[in-house]
């Protein structure tokens, strides 16, 4: 059934911090309801907002990580190609930050 995606530990666990962060987000907003605010994106977005916004980010980091390694280890000289975690850490990080700057 989910042999039509590689589902290696980094990919399983990026997905698993997607289905909390989810779940997380929907409590939250029962809880306490939102409002608007304004942070350094250029639009008033809501808690909801910022999480859709930087799950894209997360994602396109991660994309680009994974298209990048081979380059990252012919730039930096590198014996083996970077590990994919640090690609999730890197997208992990943009992602709260933009929850809690955004």
């Amino acid at each position: 059934m989910l042999d039509w995606m590689v589902w290696t530990t980094p990919v399983a666990v990026f997905f698993c911090c997607i289905a909390l962060m989810l779940v997380g987000m929907t409590v939250w907003e029962i809880k306490s309801p939102t409002t608007l605010r304004r942070g350094w994106l250029p639009i008033e977005t809501t808690r909801g907002d910022r999480l859709f916004i930087g799950l894209l980010t997360a994602a396109y980091i991660n994309l680009a990580f994974v298209g990048l390694a081979g380059k990252l280890q012919e730039w930096l000289s590198l014996d083996a190609e970077p590990s994919i975690w640090w690609g999730f850490g890197i997208s992990m990080a943009a992602l709260l930050l933009i929850m809690r700057k955004g």
